[in-house]
């Protein structure tokens, strides 16, 4: 009987990759004067783990690769998906970006405020509501 280590490895690639991407994405968004620079390293990079996950002859070293190489293509597509929750409200936009300005400009729904970063209240509360909930918390 011989230990298969495939199953655990790829359970923690997934894992960890998918948080790192997530977190990733976010701050890379959130800083980033454009997105098509570190959208096109996502990209690249993922296909290029891709690449050697098919010329890899060891199976776990190639789920490895062929599981980050996904991760990274996807958060390419993450990238821009990101700005769209920006311009909606749904995720904070950075005031000292440009990029993040014209949003600000733009957008009815574009907030400089995290509307998750507050405490519960027990009930719905409206964007206004939350708005103020997270400046009373800040101060």
């Amino acid at each position: 009987m011989s230990i298969q280590w495939i199953g655990i490895v790829t359970a923690i690639t997934t894992f960890v990759g998918v948080w790192v991407g997530h977190v990733s994405v976010r701050k890379i968004e959130y800083i980033s004067s454009n997105l098509w620079f570190p959208s096109l390293m996502a990209i690249l990079s993922g296909l290029i783990l891709e690449f050697f996950s098919f010329r890899c002859k060891h199976d776990t070293l190639s789920a490895f690769l062929g599981i980050l190489g996904v991760i990274l293509l996807w958060d390419g597509i993450e990238f821009r998906r990101q700005q769209r929750r920006v311009w909606k409200g749904h995720a904070p936009a950075n005031p000292s970006n440009p990029r993040h300005l014209r949003i600000l400009a733009n957008s009815p729904f574009a907030t400089p405020f995290d509307l998750l970063d507050r405490e519960p209240t027990g009930h719905p509360v409206n964007r206004e509501e939350a708005i103020d909930l997270v400046k009373r918390a800040k101060a």
